[in-house]
């Protein structure tokens, strides 16, 4: 077993010099390089921008090549639980927006020609207890009457049409959900952002951010370990690796460990038995398990093993749970040999809700919550084009989760440092025991 993120032996990321020169002045700097960050450069050059996307490891280092390529409608929160919060009209553009984010994925591989597996195969949620299955009725009839969208609940009898495991309670289909190669797409991006005039600049982490006139403009002045850059305006992209340099942002934001496994190549037959449908599927816990078949026909199998972000660790004691975790859902893989384990880091906000728009003066995108490689790629091209817009005084685009708002942690009891991600994997593994 390889502790080795598998996406990353299928593809070659494109290659940006970290040895060239900064520019001296650009109209955007892009902080980060994964889904939010190079969408967000791709739609500012077509747009007409000078846009430099600054790196401090690798494209596509963080969790945009580490997840599991799931790309997912809805959102964390269930919706009757969005609509207490946001109210009905708010919610029904929430929803709109998470099924437009899989169109924009969509045109995106097709206009660039990304070579990712892009795949409507639909995703399956399956219910863990009884109580989880008779609230997918629910839910559809809410989905389907407020937002217009269909969902297709599974009885436990005929759930084995859509997953070769006996464990449970029934499921609830989407069929507008996607998977694909998370590596090779965001390898497709950079080239996409490149092509159109993006700089981006690997191994340039920044540094210091502050306010600065150049020339009787107002901007930004950012120094990083490649030297001094200024910006008329600065996008922040870090989800989960939010730090310090953005600290009123890192505040709000928790960053949070998922692992993953993948097996062997397995035989057709065998696949074919455990995912009929090729689905992206995850079960009703807080605590979830998330699997589905590569293109080549391993079982990915993830979670959230650890809370905290990856160690070596985590990683090696996370490889054990997960294989736990595998065999109890499919019993046929006790023999299957475990080829890669590795881990990332998502980035939750404490309402666990997307968020973006502007926060001490920069733009920024994140807390995705599992959600990112569709909402990640959507929040970059919108706020990309609210950039466009607050600049030109023309109308803003439409994007629900600007203006919501948007909390850190109570009594500000957080700096930035999860100390309570043990807490917090406790309280939710009681509430899936209580549920």
């Amino acid at each position: 077993m390889l502790e080795q993120n598998y996406w990353l032996t299928t593809t070659t990321m494109p290659t940006a010099g970290a040895s060239r020169p900064l520019p001296e002045v650009v109209d955007v700097a892009v902080i980060g390089s994964g889904f939010t960050g190079l969408s967000a450069a791709r739609t500012l050059t077509k747009l007409g921008a000078n846009v430099a996307v600054l790196e401090s490891e690798t494209i596509g280092w963080g969790a945009s090549s580490r997840n599991g390529g799931m790309v997912l409608t809805g959102l964390k929160l269930g919706v009757n639980r969005l609509i207490s919060m946001y109210g009905r009209e708010r919610t029904q553009r929430m929803y709109a927006a998470s099924l437009e984010s899989i169109d924009c994925v969509e045109q995106i591989v097709r206009e660039d020609a990304i070579d990712c597996d892009f795949s409507r195969c639909g995703h399956l949620e399956v219910a863990c207890k009884q109580k989880h299955f008779d609230d997918y009725a629910r839910q559809a009839e809410v989905i389907a009457r407020e937002f217009n969208h269909k969902l297709r609940v599974v009885q436990k009898t005929d759930l084995g049409s859509e997953i070769g495991s006996t464990i449970y309670f029934g499921g609830m289909v989407d069929e507008i959900s996607a998977g694909c190669n998370p590596a090779r797409y965001v390898a497709g991006l950079a080239k996409a952002a490149m092509k159109g005039g993006a700089q981006v600049f690997e191994h340039t982490r920044v540094q210091s951010i502050a306010r600065d006139s150049r020339q009787g403009e107002d901007g930004w002045k950012i120094s990083t370990s490649g030297g001094p850059l200024w910006a008329h305006e600065i996008f922040v992209a870090t989800s989960g690796y939010t730090g310090r340099v953005t600290p009123a942002l890192q505040k709000k934001i928790i960053p949070i460990g998922s692992f993953i496994i993948t097996s062997e190549v397995l035989p057709e037959k065998l696949a074919r038995e455990l995912s009929p449908h090729n689905r992206m599927i995850y079960d009703s816990k807080n605590y979830l398990y998330y699997y589905r078949l590569t293109p080549d026909r391993r079982m990915l199998f993830g979670g959230r093993a650890a809370f905290f972000p990856e160690t070596h660790q985590t990683i090696r004691r996370s490889a054990e749970i997960l294989r736990r975790g595998m065999i109890e859902v499919y019993p046929q893989l006790a023999d299957a040999k475990i080829d890669y384990v590795w881990g990332g880091t998502l980035d939750f906000a404490f309402d666990i809700m997307p968020h973006a728009g502007q926060l001490d003066g920069m733009y920024y995108a994140v807390g995705y919550a599992g959600h990112g490689v569709a909402m990640a790629t959507y929040q970059g091209q919108k706020v990309a084009e609210l950039m466009a817009a607050d600049r030109s005084g023309s109308a803003k685009p439409e994007n629900p989760f600007v203006g919501i708002p948007f909390q850190g942690a109570p009594l500000g009891l957080y700096n930035g440092k999860p100390w309570f991600l043990p807490l917090a994997g406790a309280w939710y593994k009681f509430l899936d025991w209580v549920s």
